[in-house]
């Protein structure tokens, strides 16, 4: 099954038989950094997930058989070359671009629930309490459009939605006029989840926490390693993580005296804390946290982390909802 984006496609009905479909993607690259790339003929459909440096994932239908990465990519190119196809494009947040990448690497939970037997925001809270790691379609009813909420490790992060983009900041007001929509409308919804191979969320069986405590060094060691692992993950050899993470500290001493590195209180170095000063562990949670977070939004890597700490929160979520900590 193709899923595409709600939102209006900035680009449509473009004829294949003009066009260069490897310049087309170079072209829209340059264009939009981040996207989806529609063909469909009588007999074939493709989508096609890209950022500004690559071409991130397909799936690609015809004639009954259907393809996936690389393989979908290559098979779009070579059907283009001796048949008509009508292309629209769509513009995607960079910020969620890794999430849609992975819509070609799931599998149906739920086909066909509508509102006649299932409450939308239900189904959502059922969702995050089973810690669903994939998305949830919502497509209204007479034509009014929908959206799409993705969820990893039950929590929601990112979404797209028929009346135009919305920053990850506001997702949640955007879910609340879904469900809002759903009720005066109606709506179908199609569930599904993203299978442990995909490869660009991490998807892992969460440890279980100690009952009693919360190890607040264990748990931001393996925050902040799982940060330097996405952080060269995505291309980024030339630049030095470690010290990138210190000016950050530098720049939140103020607030978080602990952080300063002429103090000698925290360290981060070979994927391990050291610490030596009397901050609390809500003291040191936030402190890192908001440090981590930053640090990810000026480096645009947001999605990406987000993506791949959803074991990590879902094993720490109790201590952080007692301290009222978010990750976005």
């Amino acid at each position: 099954m193709l899923i595409l984006p709600k939102e209006k496609p900035v680009v449509e009905k473009l004829n294949s038989y003009y066009l260069h479909i490897r310049k087309l993607f170079e072209h829209y690259q340059g264009e939009l950094g981040s996207g989806a790339i529609h063909f469909k003929s009588p007999f074939a459909e493709a989508v096609i997930y890209f950022d500004k440096d690559e071409l991130l994932n397909g799936i690609f239908e015809q004639e009954g058989k259907l393809t996936k990465g690389e393989e979908a990519v290559q098979g779009i190119i070579d059907a283009v070359d001796n048949n008509n196809f009508t292309i629209s494009i769509y513009e995607i947040p960079s910020e969620q671009i890794y999430l849609w990448a992975n819509v070609p690497e799931t599998e149906p939970i739920y086909k066909d629930l509508s509102t006649e037997f299932t409450e939308l925001g239900g189904l959502i809270s059922k969702m995050k309490a089973e810690g669903l790691t994939g998305f949830i379609d919502v497509s209204l009813k007479d034509g009014e459009g929908g959206g799409i909420i993705f969820l990893n490790g039950g929590q929601v992060v990112g979404g797209s939605f028929s009346w135009g983009p919305i920053t990850l900041e506001k997702i949640e007001e955007g879910v609340a006029l879904l469900i809002e929509k759903s009720k005066d409308l109606g709506a179908s919804f199609y569930v599904s989840k993203i299978l442990p191979q995909s490869g660009r969320l991490k998807v892992q069986t969460p440890q279980p926490a100690p009952k009693n405590s919360w190890h607040v060094i264990a748990a931001l060691e393996e925050l902040l390693k799982t940060f330097e692992e996405v952080f060269y993950s995505n291309g980024r050899m030339d630049r030095d993580f470690k010290t990138l993470l210190k000016k950050k500290f530098v720049e939140k001493a103020e607030k978080y005296d602990f952080l300063d590195p002429f103090a000698g209180e925290f360290e981060y170095d070979g994927q391990k804390i050291s610490f030596v000063g009397e901050a609390s562990d809500e003291e040191l949670a936030r402190g890192v946290i908001e440090s981590v977070k930053e640090l990810a939004k000026e480096l645009d890597i947001t999605s990406k982390l987000l993506g791949s700490l959803g074991p990590w929160y879902q094993q720490n979520k109790k201590a952080l909802s007692r301290f009222g900590i978010k990750l976005y």
